[in-house]
């Protein structure tokens, strides 16, 4: 919330458009400067203070929620700031995430159950995903930097880059959560299928998949809540930059909830520390829904064997 005054004055603006409205008097919303809104809610400097208390002796200061944090771009006044712009990014760079480490993990978790021959090669794949689960975050922000940036000479601080690192990092996750899923099928159901004519295809993508979907989705969920919340390495590949227009494309240059929350929490301003608190709780609350998400479709789809 920030405070604001509320002015009556002369709508000389729409003479033009509206005669009618030429000796008419309306009411409406401005925000207040930083200094003022600091010193309404918490402390300031005399003299806003008493701008403050000659404001509230005039009945014309208030308090009110301004609906501009959630439709605007980052901006150096934290009077104009909002989040948009790094919503957008977000949305743009768990799509790409999602759309890599979806199919590739749950496939990966198909072959190396139902397809893959036990020999040392597959022990050495499935020690190596389950070390790669616990890796910390910024080892994969400097191999997206290495690869995806030196490289191949993607654009810096792209949704499509920033999808690609946290993809290869959410993928592990998925493959470890989609083989308990499937591992969790009862042998007899494959049996059956298998007694009955079924192709070992048709086992495995008719009956065995859409029974362990469920517990796919539980573990997806949760990898893309953790991929949501990273800063370590988004901030390695350069979504660290002043970004004043919200992304359109995925090579456009954008930057993310978790990012922007980390430089206005850097900003000397006073005025950015309530922004901070408000971005904050609106990541907060993504994280929530989807964790809400994953118990939901867990309880609802559980089948007990």
């Amino acid at each position: 919330m920030r405070g604001s005054n509320r002015w009556s004055m002369p709508r000389r603006s729409v003479p033009m458009r509206d005669p009618a409205l030429l000796a008419t008097r309306t009411t409406f919303a401005l925000p207040t400067a930083t200094e003022i809104d600091v010193a309404a809610k918490h402390d300031g400097t005399r003299r806003a203070e008493a701008v403050v208390a000659r404001l509230q002796a005039r009945g014309v200061l208030s308090e009110g929620w301004d609906m501009r944090f959630l439709a605007g771009a980052d901006a150096t006044d934290p009077v104009r700031v909002g989040i948009w712009g790094a919503l957008k990014g977000s949305l743009l760079t768990m799509a790409v995430t999602l759309g890599l480490a979806f199919p590739i993990g749950v496939l990966s978790a198909l072959y190396l159950e139902e397809y893959a021959p036990r020999n040392r090669w597959t022990d050495l794949i499935e020690v190596s995903i389950n070390n790669l689960a616990a890796v910390p975050s910024i080892i994969f922000g400097l191999l997206g930097l290495a690869v995806f940036l030196n490289t191949f000479h993607l654009p810096r601080s792209a949704p499509l880059v920033g999808g690609l690192t946290l993809a290869l990092m959410t993928m592990p996750v998925i493959v470890i959560a989609g083989r308990n899923a499937i591992k969790a099928v009862p042998p007899s159901i494959r049996d059956a299928a298998l007694a009955i004519g079924a192709s070992p295809v048709q086992v495995v993508f008719d009956h065995v998949l859409p029974l362990a979907l469920p517990g796919i989705l539980t573990g997806t969920i949760i990898g893309m809540a953790r991929a949501l919340g990273e800063t370590a390495p988004l901030l390695m590949i350069g979504m660290r930059a002043f970004i004043a227009a919200p992304p359109s494309r995925l090579t456009d240059p954008a930057t993310v909830l978790p990012v922007q929350i980390f430089l206005w929490s850097d900003e000397v301003d006073r005025g950015f520390v309530e922004k901070t608190s408000a971005a904050i709780i609106v990541l907060l609350v993504f994280l929530l829904a989807m964790n809400g998400l994953a118990i939901y479709l867990r309880n609802r789809f559980e089948t007990r064997w």
